[in-house]
């Protein structure tokens, strides 16, 4: 709306503008004036010579007094537009001020009254498009995908439609049928598993949990599916392990928000209720957990304090030695809360089912992420531990290099 005011009024401005100058300059000395002088002249000239020849006798007196008489009315036709000049007022710049009052209210009055005032409304121009159009574009794209059911790209768009629709065992059929295109992206794969779940009642076991793990070994940072994968282990009552994958999404999300303050309320439910089963657990899993566990206290080095804030995230996970590089455990913390204590069990596996106990030897890593990620940036502080065995206790794990 406001550019189409701005246009309309600069075409005014324009027009105006060329309308108003020649109205408005001062009329130029008249030639009138000059006419009149030259016609004067004419008519005394005209004068003198019939008084010739009415002296010279060539000019009868009656034929004398008419032509006298023509003359000087025609002398009087010409001086009265002069004398009358002075009393007249100039027309032009009374049109000029009535082009400059007039113009615009015509303006706007002939589009209130001709106009869709209407297409004004960036709300009235934006599309509107009704359920049922929605329908009918869905079922000309499933006539379309009869004719060619390898249309990968079709079946996407089929399934996101549905699931606009809320029609979740057709959207999940048609995620199914996108092929590749889904496979390969982590992002399609957790909406693939929210779709298949919507439809199954919201029950995340079996293959919705599979399409969840398929996509964070592509990208173990994927929001949704860190968001999926935590609510499916809470279905299973692994609650430290829904509370570690919750956690690695808080760390993505705007500190502070609501979405960051109900997530964060999340993991600490999550983890009081782990701690209370942990606390109950029978004795021999107790001993299984406490023999592979690893525990210690991460610092930081005074070389690189003054590249942190208290503020800043840090992360301290342990990974394999060997193998696939995803953590087997993970926690969350500030800076502020350095030095820092940290305890690392079977319990709190990751995502894949690898627990610290499968591994011969592990590596302990703290990290102060300046961009608030899990995954590494350049400006980081980190330091790591190698060679650990599961079961270590009382590791010192100092932060004391930049991350190029």
């Amino acid at each position: 709306m406001t550019s189409f005011i701005l246009f309309a009024a600069l075409l005014i401005v324009a027009v105006i503008a060329i309308l108003l100058p020649p109205l408005l300059r001062a009329p130029k000395p008249s030639t009138g004036a000059d006419h009149r002088e030259a016609n004067l002249a004419i008519f005394r000239d005209q004068l003198a010579e019939l008084e010739r020849e009415r002296e010279n006798g060539s000019l009868a007196l009656a034929d004398f007094e008419q032509a006298q008489n023509e003359l000087q009315r025609r002398l009087l036709d010409e001086v009265q537009p002069a004398a009358s000049a002075p009393s007249e007022t100039r027309p032009g710049r009374k049109t000029a001020l009535a082009l400059l009052v007039v113009l615009p209210l015509a303006a706007a009055g002939g589009y209130a009254l001709l106009g869709n005032q209407q297409a004004l409304d960036p709300l009235q121009r934006q599309a509107r498009i009704t359920p049922q159009q929605i329908e009918g574009m869905v079922a000309g794209l499933v006539e379309k995908l009869k004719e060619n059911p390898d249309d990968s790209k079709g079946w996407l768009m089929l399934a996101r439609s549905y699931k606009v629709l809320e029609r979740f065992p057709q959207a999940a059929e048609a995620y199914g049928r996108a092929g590749a295109l889904v496979d390969q992206n982590p992002e399609l794969l957790a909406d693939y598993a929210e779709v298949l779940s919507r439809s199954q009642g919201g029950d995340l076991q079996g293959k919705p949990t599979e399409l969840v793990e398929r996509a964070l070994k592509i990208d173990p940072n994927e929001p949704q599916a860190l968001l999926l994968a935590g609510a499916a282990a809470s279905d299973r009552q692994q609650f430290a392990l829904a509370a570690d994958y919750w956690a690695r999404l808080l760390a993505q999300i705007e500190p502070g928000s609501e979405e960051a303050k109900a997530l964060a309320a999340a993991v600490e439910r999550a983890r009081a209720i782990a701690a209370q089963g942990a606390a109950a657990a029978p004795a021999g899993q107790t001993a299984v957990a406490n023999g592979s566990a690893v525990s210690g206290e991460v610092t930081l080095s005074g070389e690189v304090a003054g590249q942190a804030s208290p503020d800043d995230v840090l992360f301290v996970f342990a990974r394999p030695d060997e193998g696939p590089r995803m953590p087997l455990a993970a926690t969350r913390a500030r800076v502020g809360d350095l030095p820092l204590r940290f305890r690392f069990d079977d319990s709190m596996a990751l995502a894949g089912g690898k627990k610290l106990s499968d591994f011969k030897t592990v590596s302990i890593e703290a990290r102060v992420a300046k961009a608030g990620k899990a995954q590494s940036s350049s400006g980081d502080l980190f330091g790591t531990l190698s060679g650990v065995k599961p079961g270590s206790q009382g590791l010192r794990l100092l932060i004391d290099q930049v991350q190029p």
